[in-house]
């Protein structure tokens, strides 16, 4: 038990380190990939938080890092919109939203929700320790081994449900792939599970970028010329995905 302590103390003081990282870069504006490094390690804190739920001090780091992702995920999808918009020859709808983003990243650097994550995440660590030393983390690893299971279980009956919903199935795809990435020790899924979810997640993420800048598009009258492009993009994305999918299912789960 001692060692899942040290190592859950440890990911969690190296995704401090991140995070801050993330910080600097985002204040300097060094990088085009500082906001997404910085969702993806508050994404895995999550994912490493999950199974932890009820010890103290989780509740509140949930909270905070729900709040980052919550204030970066529409810069998140305008910044990906405008790479889009760059490389298919709209420059200028391109530009305006890159503007926009040059005054984001030191906002979100500077953000009242990222400093409340930081302040938290510092002192999670001691939450952890004092929780082992009285004793609270009795049956800790069972817990995380359960709570992935049961994550695994929520994807297949997902999978096999004739009208899935693709939003969720995506969801519910992150939450398997980084709980197997947070605690690879405690994994029990099948060897093809991890490269099989990497590539549903990639190909639910291509569908799911067209059908939101449609939805975009419906409001921001300078994506109209991209429309036509983005509906047959997306239903080629939608037979891709579902393709991905049964593949991935038949490999990673019994009929």
């Amino acid at each position: 038990m001692s060692d899942l302590i040290d190592r859950l103390v440890a990911q969690v003081l190296g995704l401090e380190v991140r995070l801050l990282a993330c910080q600097a870069r985002l204040s300097a504006r060094t990088d085009p990939e500082a906001l997404h490094d910085l969702r993806t390690t508050v994404r895995r804190m999550r994912s490493l938080l999950r199974p932890l739920r009820g010890l103290p001090g989780v509740e509140q780091l949930e909270a905070a890092a729900s709040a980052v992702g919550d204030l970066t995920t529409p810069l998140r999808d305008r910044e990906v919109l405008a790479a889009y918009l760059l490389q298919h020859d709209q420059p200028e709808a391109a530009q305006r939203r890159m503007a926009q983003m040059d005054e984001a990243y030191p906002a979100v650097a500077a953000s009242p929700e990222l400093n409340q994550l930081l302040i938290i995440l510092d002192a999670f660590p001691r939450f952890l320790r004092a929780a082992q030393r009285q004793d609270l983390l009795k049956g800790l690893r069972k817990r995380i081994v359960r709570r992935l299971a049961k994550q695994w279980k929520k994807l297949d009956e997902a999978l096999h449900d004739p009208a899935h919903d693709r939003h969720r199935l995506r969801l519910l795809i992150k939450r398997v792939r980084y709980g197997i990435e947070a605690y690879p020790e405690l994994d029990r899924l099948p060897k093809a599970a991890l490269p099989r979810l990497r590539s549903a997640q990639a190909a639910l993420g291509d569908w799911h970028d067209c059908w939101q800048w449609l939805v975009r598009a419906e409001q921001e009258a300078d994506l109209h010329p991209c429309v036509a492009v983005w509906k047959t993009t997306m239903v080629k994305a939608e037979h891709r995905a579902d393709r991905v999918l049964d593949k991935f299912s038949k490999a990673c789960f019994k009929s």
